[in-house]
């Protein structure tokens, strides 16, 4: 069964595709190489590292939670990149 007739069979509507933002947005971070992402990452975890070397917690606990979120936007932009934009 298609995806417009499960849709309508639902109730729901079809999948209406990328808005405008999402497109401009998704075309220049395709520019991005991946390994950005990664190295980011890697950089969050030194410097969460080396802030809790100086005895500075709570900001070694703030920057090291950026290393999940580098790496998922490395994960989404080279999803992107694969599958493209719509």
């Amino acid at each position: 069964m298609s995806q417009t007739a499960t849709a309508s069979r639902i109730g729901a509507q079809p999948h209406a595709g990328e808005g405008y933002v999402a497109k401009m947005i998704e075309e220049q971070t395709a520019k991005v190489p991946s390994d950005v992402f990664l190295w980011a990452a890697g950089a969050s975890i030194l410097g969460s590292l080396a802030l809790k070397s100086m005895g500075q917690d709570r900001d070694a606990t703030f920057v090291g939670q950026w290393a999940p979120t580098f790496l998922i936007l490395g994960l989404y932009n080279k999803l992107v990149k694969l599958q493209g934009s719509e």
